[in-house]
């Protein structure tokens, strides 16, 4: 990053490329966590939306069900990019559909057993995977990562309805 940066002020020193270094290293960074973080949603046999639907539904507790349109809003994908996920994840087994008891005309997406059971597997795994990548940061390095990156993001993401802080990023 810092070779593209000289590479940029030497070619253009009219423009300031400081911005590049945050933005450039976060990226790169960003690409190397998705790549290292998608190891562990494959040995399970999880694409990282499928490994999402499974965790929300998951973390909404007994019965382990939420709508379609609650699951999208949670993962903040369309309804349509929902249903193929929620497809898939019946086709294997780890969601039932059925008619919502409390609106006749509308959908349920439930954990079965077998999805409860391989989300709680993968979600160990993924929290041991996530403890280490930031291994190479003092607890209080990491602290203060996270309180920077909850007030940028709070700065750049645009508000979200819903019952989630707006402080907090859902971690899959």
């Amino acid at each position: 990053m810092a070779r593209i940066q000289d590479e940029w002020a030497r070619e253009r020193p009219d423009v300031d490329v400081s911005p590049q270094g945050v933005i450039g290293r976060l990226h790169r960074l960003g690409l190397l966590l998705t790549d290292r973080l998608a190891l562990v949603y494959r040995k399970y046999g999880l694409g990282e939306g499928e490994f999402d639907v499974l965790a929300t539904l998951r973390r909404a507790g007994e019965p382990f069900e939420r709508a379609p349109g609650e699951l999208a809003a949670h993962t903040m994908v369309t309804t349509g990019a929902m249903s193929k996920r929620i497809d898939r994840l019946e086709r294997d087994g780890l969601v039932t559909r059925r008619r919502s008891a409390a609106d006749g005309r509308g959908r349920v997406v439930a954990l079965t057993p077998a999805g409860r059971d391989l989300i709680d597997q993968a979600f160990a795994e993924h929290m041991r995977n996530e403890r280490s990548l930031l291994d190479g940061l003092t607890p209080p390095e990491a602290a203060q990562l996270e309180q920077l990156l909850t007030t940028w993001l709070a700065k750049v993401e645009p508000p979200h309805p819903g019952p989630e802080r707006p402080d907090r990023q859902d971690t899959p």
